[in-house]
């Protein structure tokens, strides 16, 4: 018997290596906050320190804040990459490998402690790719809505 993975097109192993990639950076991420919060003395549960309070605020809360931008871009980067690569799976990985390596480098930027610089050189990319895998999602949905057959119930679904 078939499963879903047996269905899915081989080049969809692309996708789920963008994917393991994608979280491999995030956990990077993470710790380079864990080690700002070491060198700038910013402790838990502070998220973002205070100029008032801490004279290395800026420094510390640009790393922070790079690494929140990421996760805040995470769900959508996730939902449009393993979607699109359904139907897309070269171009959603080629897509993704592109936002992987942009987002490495926002964040590398941002973390330089000058905000303005986050998006220079290819850090720039990240949403013009990110907007390309909706475009390749929204290309499923039409893909899947032109279908001349339309299921009424599980019992009309061909067995394999």
């Amino acid at each position: 018997m078939e499963t879903v993975v047996d269905l899915l097109p081989k080049e969809y192993g692309f996708v789920v290596a963008v994917f393991v990639v994608y979280m491999i950076m995030n956990f990077w991420m993470a710790i380079s906050v864990g080690q700002a919060r070491k060198k700038y003395n910013v402790m838990y549960p502070t998220m973002y320190a205070i100029e008032s309070e801490n004279k290395n605020a800026k420094p510390f809360n640009c790393v922070q804040r790079g690494h929140q931008n990421s996760l805040e871009m995470m769900p959508t980067f996730f939902a449009t990459l393993l979607v699109s690569g359904i139907h897309h799976p070269l171009i959603a990985s080629t897509l993704g490998s592109l936002y992987t390596i942009s987002r490495f480098f926002y964040f590398k930027n941002y973390s330089l402690g000058e905000p303005s610089k986050r998006f220079a050189g290819i850090g720039a990319v990240s949403l013009p790719s990110l907007m390309a895998l909706i475009v390749c999602t929204g290309s499923l949905a039409v893909h899947l809505l032109k279908r001349e057959t339309w299921f009424q119930s599980s019992a009309d679904i061909p067995s394999p």
